[in-house]
């Protein structure tokens, strides 16, 4: 398969162009890329570029972009995932796996019961840290506009301030399945960290208007519940399956 980079700065037909320092790693470590190697390049604005590497050294990697296909796989739904920060490698496979499944922007929650706790200096690194799962998720799966990766929030700060059309949080002890829930253009799904929402945290979205959805009769971890709401709002609203 092609390896597909992203680059954060424009890119045009017949251009040379000289690699970012994350991109040119990984080529030159991981995939021991060499000269006349193919790749292909996007840059978030639209479509993506043939690209064919012109020069490696242990400084740069040199690219000569080709012609550009204007060809889209994003989603006609737009979904926001407000995500409460998980442990770890828990936080990084939600992240990842709602790129895959077509999300266009993550909000990171700070809540009342995570266990995660960040000051400002790692929160900082943690913001780097998921951009970059955000970015190479993006490049694996094909997407073509890499997703937005929000700044961390509390719950009820966010609440007030989501316009989507339709606005939703789990909640296993719900009425309503998510499922039978009625389309829209725009979908926030709200997810708790390992402990859940809070009383308080979900009186704040409920007084912002977010629904309360449930995905079934079993309870689900945040990482599982994430991938099956997804999956659900993408295959009844979106462009999955």
């Amino acid at each position: 398969m092609t390896p597909r980079i992203y680059s954060a700065a424009p890119l045009t037909c017949g251009a040379l162009i000289v690699l970012d320092p994350i991109a040119a790693r990984h080529l030159r470590e991981a995939l021991r890329i060499a000269p006349g190697d193919a790749l292909v390049m996007f840059d978030g604005t639209g479509g993506e570029y043939a690209a064919e590497v012109t020069a490696v050294d242990r400084q740069r990697v040199e690219v000569r972009l080709g012609a550009h296909d204007p060809r889209e796989r994003e989603s006609p739904l737009a979904i926001t995932l407000a995500q409460g920060i998980a442990r770890g490698e828990r936080m990084d496979y939600t992240l990842q796996k709602a790129v895959e499944l077509g999300v266009r922007t993550v909000v990171p929650l700070t809540t009342e019961r995570s266990t995660v706790r960040l000051d400002d200096t790692r929160a900082l690194k943690r913001l780097e840290h998921w951009q970059g799962i955000l970015r190479h998720a993006a490049e694996q799966s094909g997407r073509t506009r890499l997703p937005a990766l929000g700044a961390l929030m509390k719950v009820d700060a966010y609440a007030v301030t989501d316009t989507a059309e339709l606005r939703l949080m789990l909640d296993p002890t719900a009425d309503t399945a998510l499922a039978a829930l009625p389309r829209a253009a725009s979908v926030s799904l709200a997810i708790g960290p390992e402990g859940g929402f809070s009383p308080h945290e979900r009186a704040a979205l409920a007084a912002a208007g977010f629904r309360a959805a449930r995905l079934g009769p079993r309870v689900l971890r945040t990482e599982t519940a994430a991938l099956v709401a997804l999956s659900i709002l993408q295959s009844r609203h979106g462009d999955l399956g």
